[in-house]
């Protein structure tokens, strides 16, 4: 595995691409052992373009899966590399652009995942925006709407319309962030979301336990992938992850492990939890 303890300093232009990060992310594609772990399950994966969603995808399929991903469309280029990497180790996975923003958008999503999966078992609301600013009056206008309605929103509106299809069996899981229990101002927004999606999450599994769904999260620490130099500045990406007990950022490959536990039987009696996968940060 790629070391990244030493990340240089870079920047993206927004959404950003895999292919331009130094070092190289690890998705999964070689570097997993698969064990059969979820033979037969559907899935639908936001923002499995690139980052965590490629790996999580990734992954799924070396586990048995069929996957959709869904991304935006300025994201197409990546989209089709996990697409690619799924069907290079056997997988099945199929792409759908749009933005989520809308409670349209996340019920056409919804169908047509439906139609292209023929069901589906697990959720995986990991779509996600960010931008980053020093001062709160440089916060633009639409800021606070663009980033709780893909967060947020999404989460909420894509749970409501596939619950259905997750009944007797089913799970959600919901990407959330070490920033809901130790939030940097600099992320001021997007920090409050992920404390929204942590309090989501467990009411959700209040919710809908009685219909035999499980909702857990998983809460990544400072892990690679584009989102960092397409959001943050070069001299915050320089060093990135180094301030964890362990020295060092995450590969994708290693927070994505936590969404097959919780995609998998060998979790049947998780629900309402948020996994930390955050190189040794608290979350409490």
């Amino acid at each position: 595995m790629t070391d990244l303890s030493n990340i240089p300093a870079q920047s993206q232009q927004w959404p950003g691409t895999d292919a331009a990060l130094t070092p190289a992310a690890d998705h999964g594609e070689t570097s997993w052992t698969p064990r059969g772990r979820l033979t037969g399950k559907r899935a639908l994966v936001t923002g499995g373009d690139s980052g965590i969603g490629r790996a999580v995808a990734v992954l799924f399929a070396h586990e048995g899966a069929d996957v959709v991903i869904a991304s935006l469309p300025e994201e197409e280029a990546d989209a089709a590399e996990t697409v690619a990497q799924v069907e290079r180790i056997g997988g099945r996975c199929r792409s759908i652009a749009g933005d989520l923003r809308t409670e349209d958008a996340c019920r056409a999503l919804a169908r047509e995942a439906v139609d292209a999966l023929g069901g589906l078992d697990v959720l995986v609301c990991n779509a996600a925006y960010q931008m980053t600013y020093d001062e709160l009056e440089q916060f633009p206008p639409g800021q606070l709407q663009q980033t709780f309605a893909t967060n947020v929103f999404s989460t909420f509106w894509l749970v409501q319309n596939l619950a259905g299809e997750l009944e007797n069996g089913g799970n959600v899981i919901v990407t959330t962030s070490i920033q809901a229990y130790s939030p940097s101002t600099h992320l001021l927004d997007y920090a409050a979301t992920k404390a929204a999606l942590n309090n989501l999450t467990v009411n959700l599994a209040g919710d809908l336990g009685a219909r035999g769904i499980r909702v857990n999260a998983v809460a990544p620490g400072p892990i690679w992938t584009p989102l960092i130099p397409a959001t943050m500045a070069p001299d915050k990406v320089e060093g990135f992850g180094s301030d964890t007990p362990l020295g060092r950022a995450g590969q994708p490959v290693e927070v994505a492990a936590a969404y097959v536990f919780l995609a998998s039987d060998e979790a049947s009696y998780v629900s309402g939890t948020v996994l930390g996968v955050t190189g040794g940060k608290p979350v409490f």
